[in-house]
């Protein structure tokens, strides 16, 4: 199957931490929906178990390299996949991330974004304070969740991507506004 055929199934769910994102992807998942899940949490939690350093307050640099070797295997084994597949973030958020961090990004991490493609709309889950948390995960301030959705908003619009903005809204209400966007 081409790229962009391939493409054309992926539907990336972006924004900054505590937006609502997960949340609505499990959603989506319960209906059957296939998905593949955010790769910072599960690296923290992995790093945190092994005692290792690739963890966003200790290397971020490491950390942004397991970010992009777990977004490359969710795009392969989201290809054999049938029917469209929704991402928590994608490659462009390691991007995002790096900027963000006021880091360099290689090109190795440009060139897999321009040739490991999505769906030309991307949505993204707008900065909502009144649904912020933080967790063992998830220790961004609320001012770093909105500079995260700043930095995402400008990586994938230089990437060609239309964002498309979820509403402020229940989790059952986005499902359908994403169902609205995408053929389920």
């Amino acid at each position: 199957m081409q790229t962009y055929d391939i493409a054309k199934r992926f539907h990336i769910i972006t924004g900054g931490p505590g937006s609502g994102k997960s949340s609505v992807i499990d959603a989506l998942a319960e209906e059957g929906v296939s998905h593949m899940p955010e790769a910072g949490r599960a690296i923290i939690q992995d790093q945190v178990e092994i005692g290792g350093d690739a963890l966003p307050w200790v290397d971020r640099v490491a950390f942004a390299n397991l970010m992009l070797a777990w977004e490359m295997r969710s795009y392969r084994e989201a290809s054999a996949l049938r029917g469209p597949v929704i991402f928590d973030r994608g490659i462009p958020d390691v991007i995002g991330y790096l900027r963000l961090c006021g880091l360099s990004v290689p090109r190795f991490m440009i060139r897999a974004a321009e040739i490991r493609r999505y769906a030309k709309r991307v949505f993204i889950a707008p900065h909502w304070p009144e649904i912020f948390t933080q967790d063992a995960e998830r220790k961004q301030t609320l001012a770093e969740a909105q500079a995260t959705h700043e930095a995402m908003t400008e990586v994938y619009t230089e990437l060609g991507y239309e964002l498309v903005p979820l509403p402020l809204m229940s989790i059952a209400d986005r499902v359908n506004f994403i169902r609205g966007h995408v053929c389920m």
